[in-house]
Order: C-alpha cells, then structure tokens, then sequence
C-alpha cells in the first residue's frame, strides 16, 4: 500500500485561482482599515478556499516488479580464438549464479554472432534492440561480454542503469596480420602491376618474435614461393600476370608461436588479367573466298592487330612481269618467323602449302613456337590432302590429324560429336543455330578434308562422323585443326549461317589459355556467404570436392550435372574467410567476404572503444582475466563499480493493482467551520 494526498478543485483552476486573488484583496483592503477581525475573515475564506481545493487521501494497491539485467554474450569469430570460449562459459555461469543469489531480479542473455556481410561486432545494436522489449522502468543494469571490439559504438543507447563490460583476453595477448592496402582489379598481360600490402604486429609482442616474417605468395593454388619481409614496412609488389582471366594470389604468414590466431595471416587478391591488343599472324596460301572472310573477321575487332602474310604470285605462275614491278618492298619473312614469332598470340595458316617460298626452317621455328606456349590454327583446303601438304613439313610434328589424300565434295551439316558437347570450345554453340526444322539448323558446308584422328580431341565431325575440327595440346602449346576451308558459307548466311564468329573467339581464348574455356578446370563465385562451385571436365563424373574452411575444418561437396561437362554445387559458406576447394588434380582458392575480415582485424581485446559509454552510466570494466568479479546492488546516482566487483541498481518498479481515493475533510464540516469564523468575526468586530 502506498498513500497521499492530491489535490481535485471543484472549480475550473483559472476561477479557483481567480477566488484566491479576491479574497487576499478583501483581507488587505481588511487589515487595512483596521478591522479587529481580519484575521478570523481570513480563516474563515481560507477554510472556503481549501473546501474549493478539495483535498483528498489517494491509497494504491501495488504489485511488486522484478528487476532486470540483460547481459550481452559476444559469440562472433573473434570470440572463439585461444582461451576466450572458456572465459565466456566462465562469466555466463558466474553472472548466473550471482542474479540467482539476489532477490527480486531476473537475468536476460542477449547472444550476439556473426552477422550477415562484414559488419563486424555489432554489440550496442544487440543492446538496444534487447531493451526494445524490456520495460526501461524495471531495468537495473546490462552487462557486455566481450572483447571489447566492438563496430557500432555510435548507436550505444541512454540507459537509466549501470553499463558494465565484462572483458575477455589475456593482458599478454599479441597477434600479427597481413594488410593488403593497394590492389588493382585488372591488370594488361605482359605489364606489372604494383601490390602494396603490410605486415603488423599488435598487442604484448615478444621480444622473440623479431621484426622480420616470412611470406608466401602463391598464384592460383600453384606451389609458394616464400620470401622474408619486414615488420611494420608497407611493402611494393610488382606482379606480372601468368594468364588471361582471373588470377587468385594468394598471400601467407606462417603461424607465428604464441600469436592469437592465423585467421588474419592470408589474404587473396584477385586480379582480372586482360590482353592488351591480340597479335595475330595470319598465313595465307592460294587466294580463295574464305581469304577475304578470316581477314574481314579479324580486322573488325579494334583489339586485334593483325598481320597477312599472303602470297599473291606463286613461283609456277610464269606471266612475263618483271619482280620490281610486281612489289616495292620484300616482305619481312625472316623478322616473322624467326626473330618476331614469339611476339604473335595466334598463327592463323589458312590454305597454305608448301612452295619454297617458307624455308623448312622458318616452319620447323613455328613447331618450336607451339611447343614453346603458342598457338597454331590450321584451316585446311584441298591442299593439305597434296604431297605439298604442311603435314610433310617440320610441322607434321604437331599437326593432330593426318590427311587420307582423299577430299570430299559433298554438301554436309558440321555437328558437333559427343565430346565436344562436354568441351568448352563448342559446348552449347547449337543455340547460334537458327531456327530449323531439320538437322541442327546451321548451313552447309560443300568440302571435307579426309584425315586421321592422331591424337587430341574431335569436337566437331562431318560427314560419317569424319573429323572436322581436332583440338590439341603440344608441349606448352596448342593446335587446332580444321579440316575444311568452306567455314566463310557461315558468315555469308548461306541456308541460315552458322556460329562463325562464336567458334572462333572460342578457338582463339582456348588456344591462349583463357581461364574460361579450360576442359579440366575447378572454380567458384561468390555471393554473400553463398558459393557456387563449378567443375568442368570432359569426363563423365566430376566426383565431390573437399572443401577446406578457413578455421580448419573439411567438407565433402557433391557436385550434380547440370549440363554435359559442367558439374555445379552450391554451398553456404558458416563463415567469412579463405575456403580451399581440391578435386583431383584440380585446385582453387574463393574469398567469402574479405580474406581478413573486420572481425580479425583488430584481435586484441580492449576496454577503451566501449568506456566512454560505460563511464557515463558509472559502470565498469572488468577483466575476466582477474576473475569473475561479484556483482552488488548500489543506491542510483552512486559508482557503481570498484575493485573486484560491480553493482547493478534496484529500481523499485511495481504494477498498480487498486487506487482508493477518500476525502481528506468532509464538506459539512468545512462549512462548519468557516461559519464559525465568520460568526466570531462578527461578534469581535461587534464587541460582544
């Protein structure tokens, strides 16, 4: 029960206020002529006055609150390295031990873990939200577990209790971290590019430890090379890219002794490699109309350089015109094939035979090309059946069919075999078919070059299943073949055309080793914490893939076939960090998020980001470390921390059950007595 005494005028305020004025005017004007009995006419018009007032005695019927604490548990990734997991088990049973003990308080636990993207520790969001559904009139305290890394001490909220941080981590804790501070998203092939990054060390760092680190630097999941780097020295990187497509380097520090955790020790950058201009040589023999259709075709990309090496007027055409009338200047044959050749991405030989006119040992330089890393594409005509064939030359060597002698003149559909259904390079080219109602609805082709499978992979075949296009690898090299020079009815449209211009952009990144058109290749892409994991192969079963998580940790992914030669996953990554992906021979390296996230870039725990609002509150910081501390009830507005313990404040709240409201004086009596005040102020002022 709790009771007192309010006050409800019969009257309107403004008229109760303007009775009071009159009547300190009828006793001034009173005491001013000296009347005897001013003083019972006050009486008597103050007893009227509180009659107005209406005093009465209000009594409450109250139901006793509990009070509460709500404690905040920090359970993202930096609370789960070295010792801090046992020192958070610690304090949720002491914090829970301690309110049990005290009367009339209850305990909320708040669990705050990793959120989605890179946010990092958002503990004062996860207060705020936790006092959303709490009465703020019951709430006697809130207690932070944490290592006081805390991204969001902004939107710390205005409480009416205590703010106590309890502290997790060692006074002798240290970490190192690599620091990626520069790094450009593309970079031309053949260029370097500049990579900045820095090694620091954080925290009590042992003098052992010293101030130089070793550092490995792998390049798409290759072997590491490893160098000793200083500590605490941005560092200038010059890197130039091995491959077209997308190159992972991947950065690591060994783990260091007695350092908190290597998850902050890699970091992958990933670098779009992208050719500056496409050096493309092309060789072409006897003129015909698929001359004109390679070169229009070459010429009508902007980031093609093109070089035709055509001969115009071969050694048996005896027309009686003298040479210096024939050609200003020699072509530079010499400075193509031997002393320029590596500077070409692509030889294009397109109807070429041997004539003399190229030295044995020019073609025999551009065998050692292939096998060398370069590429050769040969576009065969009637030619390539002859005895003057390029397959009697040095480069037999690494042609991959070899010809019958027998060419066929007959109109045929190309298709595309079984294998090449599953190959990158023609994997899917029937949807640049047109539409039609018979065969795969591109045009026709009217000549096919009869050769032999030697080795490699036909992905394209004519008539009864004859090879067509055969692709190869050789040494570091590669080769195509295709084995008919009738490839320009497709770019004329003729009955509807064909993939022309598709093929051949495949061809070309195929043969300089584009990422993307690899048969064997493993990769994955990213989106938020989801990865997509690609196997190709030209196999019939991709198997599963072992994925490695960044806390160790190793997981069996089956993969399904969602098209011939592409085999697909998807996996919700736990965590942010680096993950591993093996399968086979085949091996690549995928970022969620950032390879360092925000909650590893600063490991060390702290009290200074969070003791502004803990201060503010007369709170305090405690180190888990010193033990659990006791926790105390403390009067409001008084320190509510000191050594070894922290006090929470009772807050007294209560529920209201039952209000009863009794008059402090009846009416009767007050009229009682201000009629005997104005009757003795009669009889004063009457003498009698």
């Amino acid at each position: 029960m709790s009771g007192s005494v309010i006050f409800d005028p019969l009257l309107e305020w403004p008229l109760v206020w303007a009775a009071l004025g009159v009547v300190l005017l009828f006793v001034v004007l009173a005491v001013w002529r000296r009347m005897s009995g001013w003083w019972l006419r006050a009486l008597a018009a103050a007893v009227l006055l509180v009659a107005l007032f209406n005093p009465s005695v209000q009594q409450e019927e109250r139901d006793g609150l509990s009070d509460i604490v709500v404690l905040v548990v920090d359970e993202s990734a930096s609370q789960r390295i070295a010792g801090r997991p046992n020192q958070v088990a610690e304090a949720i049973a002491g914090v829970e031990a301690e309110i049990a003990a005290m009367e009339n308080t209850e305990l909320r636990i708040v669990r705050l873990g990793d959120g989605e993207g890179d946010q990092g520790t958002l503990l004062m969001t996860a207060l705020t939200e936790a006092l959303a559904d709490e009465p703020r009139a019951r709430l006697a305290g809130a207690i932070l577990l944490s290592d006081g890394q805390l991204h969001d001490i902004d939107r710390a909220p205005d409480l009416p209790a205590p703010l106590h941080l309890l502290l997790t981590g060692q006074e002798e804790d240290w970490d190192r971290r690599l620091v990626i501070t520069s790094a450009p998203a593309f970079a031309i092939l053949g260029e370097p590019v500049t990579l900045k990054l820095r090694i620091e060390d954080q925290g009590a760092v042992p003098e052992s430890v010293g101030g130089e680190a070793v550092l490995d630097i792998a390049v798409d999941g290759g072997a590491p090379q490893s160098f000793n780097v200083p500590v605490g020295q941005e560092l200038e990187l010059p890197v130039t890219l091995p491959h077209g497509g997308m190159n992972v380097i991947q950065f690591t520090l060994p783990e260091a002794d007695g350092e908190l955790t290597d998850r902050n020790n890699a970091a992958v950058v990933q670098i779009n490699g992208v050719r500056d201009r496409l050096s493309v040589l092309l060789v072409s023999g006897e003129p015909h109309p698929g001359e004109r259709t390679w070169r229009n075709l070459l010429k009508s990309d902007s980031s093609v350089d093109l070089v035709h090496f055509t001969i115009l007027r071969p050694p048996e055409k005896q027309d009686g015109v003298p040479v210096n009338e024939l050609s200003l200047i020699a072509f530079p044959t010499r400075e193509l094939f031997i002393d320029k050749i590596d500077q070409f991405d692509l030889i294009i030989f397109d109807r070429y035979k041997r004539r003399g006119i190229l030295p044995a040992l020019y073609l025999d330089n551009v065998r050692q090309y292939v096998e060398d890393g370069g590429a050769v594409l040969f576009a065969a005509g009637p030619d390539f059946a002859q005895a003057s064939s390029l397959f009697r030359s040095p480069l037999g060597e690494v042609v991959p069919a070899e010809p019958t002698s027998i060419v066929i003149e007959e109109g045929f559909r190309p298709e595309i075999t079984e294998l090449g259904a599953r190959h990158p390079v023609t994997e899917g080219l029937e949807a640049f078919a047109p539409e039609s109602e018979e065969g795969p609805g591109w045009g026709r082709w009217f000549r096919l070059i009869e050769v032999a499978e030697r080795s490699g992979t036909t992905v394209m075949s004519g008539i009864e299943d004859r090879p067509l296009l055969v692709l190869d690898r050789v040494g570091e090299g590669r080769v195509a073949l295709l084995a008919s020079d009738h490839a320009w009815l497709w770019s004329r449209g003729f009955e509807g055309g064909g993939p022309q211009l598709e093929l051949l952009r495949r061809l070309a990144h195929w043969m300089m080793k584009e990422p993307e058109l690899e048969e064997e290749a493993l990769s994955a892409r990213a989106e938020g914490q989801t990865m997509t994991i690609t196997r190709r192969t030209l196999g019939e079963d991709a198997g599963e893939v072992e994925l490695t998580a960044p806390d160790g940790t190793v997981s069996v992914v089956p993969m399904e076939e969602i098209s011939p030669g592409r085999f697909e996953a998807v996996f919700e990554g736990p965590e942010i960090g680096l993950y591993r992906l093996v399968q086979g021979d085949e091996e690549a390296v995928i970022a969620l998020g950032p390879a360092a996230p925000r909650e590893f870039v600063e490991t060390i725990a702290t009290g200074e980001l969070a003791a502004e609002a803990v201060a503010a509150t007369r709170g305090g910081i405690a180190q888990m470390s010193d033990g659990m501390p006791d926790l105390r009830t403390v009067r409001e507005g008084r320190p509510a921390a000191g050594r070894g313990w922290l006090g929470i404040t009772p807050r007294g709240a209560y529920l209201t059950a039952d209000v009863i409201v009794t008059p402090l004086v009846q009416g009767w009596l007050f009229l009682l007595l201000g009629a005997l005040f104005i009757v003795g102020a009669w009889l004063r002022e009457g003498r009698r």
